[in-house]
């Protein structure tokens, strides 16, 4: 079990999120049900090209803004 204590705050799309300690993104991204390949990611204020996913540890108070990626013509 989670234990509620223990979980940070950010911003996700303008809306307050929780996620635990030590959670990265690719991680993140999938906990709310999304395909990491088919998102892209405003860290911060800045775009987060993929290859700096993997290190990207989420941190109380950080921003984030997640957009999905939709195909057609």
């Amino acid at each position: 079990m989670f234990d509620n204590t223990n979980l940070i705050t950010l911003q996700v799309n303008g809306e307050s999120s929780t996620c635990s300690p030590q959670t990265y993104l690719p991680q993140f991204i999938e906990k709310m049900g999304l395909n990491p390949r088919l998102v892209a990611v405003e860290y911060n204020g800045e775009i987060l090209h993929r290859q700096f996913w993997e290190n990207t540890q989420i941190k109380a108070g950080d921003n984030i803004e997640i957009v999905t990626i939709v195909g057609g013509g």
